[in-house]
């Protein structure tokens, strides 16, 4: 099929074999049509789906989403006006204030995961698609593809727009407020941006973009793979060699690009993508433990020290996050108060605990509710970049109300370890792997039998 042809055409994925991110089960996927989805047959995570948009569509998107986030940093989000004064607030106005208050890491955190991860994301994908035309993509695009996915968690424009909203709300009642073009920018490229994640049919553009493996010669083509048991691995970017006569013990499939491989030697790589291939995360519980008791202990100082300070007529009152959810309350604004809760306080601690629990669980190779927790390890790892909304809506307050004497909202150091809790969260969430529970458990139940195999023996 010509280049033009394929970017047009529904994409269908091939049959191939896949490692289960959840369980790590490897099992034979089959092709799939358009608008359908493989799960796992073990634990029920979603291996993969096929969209029903062709990249072409993916292309204007992307494309669209680039010139929000052009039109989103050149104008203003907001203005507020008080006693005849009238400020104005753009995208980088909230780490500005941040750095103008010595809050530089936090104004670094805030401008990363707001504009360069978001364009990075967005350029890296739009670059690929557009390589996708040519017969035979070049190989840095895997690279380039591979890097932008990672930066996909990062990318936190839809919780940036809460986070203005929020702002919007509190500030109601202390200053007249208006929304200015870049709000309308900002509630377009969430909707694109969405779109664009949901319409990408990232199974199609791996395996467009093919993989290299320098062992073997162009002049000799790959045999169709055969597995020893029968499963049909079509697909599977194993050679006949690797597999004859052998189970797939040894198989390990790529956490970036999901290839499945035989890797050689100690420190292999992924053949299509680059990415190191680990049969388990090195040091996941270890590394993860230090994350979340790092976590835990930067969550007392954010709860303690203010992490905003309204300053009225020279007296300040600085405000805790709780202390911002009972000032909600106390407003009525019961909707928003739940939002902060929510996100500020319940997330969190839904992660440290969640995180905890399923660690214990490794170590002491509990079998109980298996699925169960495979899906909560899934659901700590996407909520926990929500958390941001707190950032978000205190470095704009405080690039929005500085009216001297009269009003200033000051951002306080609270906020900083807050910062670090959502941070740490997430990179202990990156370094577990939930296969482990598994493998845990399946260690216990091996043990078991052969202790009891030993007294039918005696």
């Amino acid at each position: 099929m010509p280049a033009e042809d394929a970017l047009s055409a529904t994409p269908l994925a091939q049959p191939q074999l896949r490692e289960c991110p959840g369980c790590g089960l490897l099992q034979s996927v089959p092709a799939l049509g358009p608008g359908t989805r493989a799960q796992c047959a073990r634990c029920r995570i979603t291996l993969y789906s096929v969209t029903t948009h062709p990249l072409g569509h993916s292309i204007a998107l992307n494309l669209a989403s680039l010139v929000l986030m052009a039109v989103m940093c050149a104008t203003t989000l907001m203005s507020v006006q008080t006693a005849g004064i009238t400020l104005h607030a753009g995208l980088f106005s909230g780490p500005e204030e941040l750095m103008r208050r010595g809050m530089a890491m936090l104004a670094i955190v805030v401008i990363f995961v707001t504009v360069l991860a978001p364009t990075g994301k967005l350029l890296g994908t739009l670059y690929v698609l557009i390589r996708l035309h040519e017969r035979s993509p070049p190989r840095h695009a895997r690279r380039v593809f591979a890097l932008a996915e990672k930066l996909r968690p990062w990318s936190m424009i839809e919780v940036f727009i809460l986070g203005v909203f929020v702002a919007y709300v509190k500030l109601g009642d202390l200053v007249h407020i208006s929304l200015e073009t870049g709000v309308f920018a900002l509630m377009a490229l969430t909707i694109t941006i969405i779109w664009t994640d949901a319409a990408l049919d990232r199974e199609m553009i791996w395996e467009r973009l093919g993989y290299h493996d320098p062992s073997r010669t162009p002049s000799r083509p790959d045999p169709a793979p055969v597995d020893p048991t029968g499963a049909d691995l079509t697909g599977a970017y194993l050679t006949r060699a690797d597999l004859a006569g052998a189970s797939l013990a040894g198989a390990v499939g790529c956490e970036t690009c999901h290839l499945v491989s035989l890797p050689r030697g100690e420190h292999a790589h992924c053949p299509r993508c680059g990415s190191a291939l680990h049969r388990r995360k090195p040091n996941s519980v270890s590394r993860t433990w230090a994350l979340i008791i790092a976590a835990t202990v930067l969550y007392i100082p954010a709860n303690y020290y203010p992490v905003l300070t309204v300053m009225q007529l020279g007296a300040g009152a600085p405000s805790t996050i709780l202390g911002g959810v009972e000032e909600l309350l106390d407003a009525h604004m019961y909707p928003l108060a739940a939002l902060v809760f929510f996100a500020s306080i319940a997330v969190p601690v839904l992660k440290l605990v969640g995180l905890a629990v399923m660690l214990v669980t490794v170590q002491t190779g509990r079998a109980g509710w298996l699925r169960d927790r495979t899906k909560l390890y899934f659901i700590v790892h996407w909520i926990g970049r929500w958390s941001m909304v707190d950032i978000f809506m205190e470095s704009l307050l405080g690039a929005l109300v500085r009216f001297g004497a009269a009003i200033t909202i000051e951002p306080g150091m609270g906020a900083v370890a807050f910062c670090g809790v959502v941070i740490l969260t997430m990179f202990a969430a990156e370094t577990f792997d939930p296969r482990l529970m598994w493998d845990a458990a399946a260690a216990r139940y091996s043990s078991q039998a052969r202790r009891n195999e030993s007294v039918v023996a005696g």
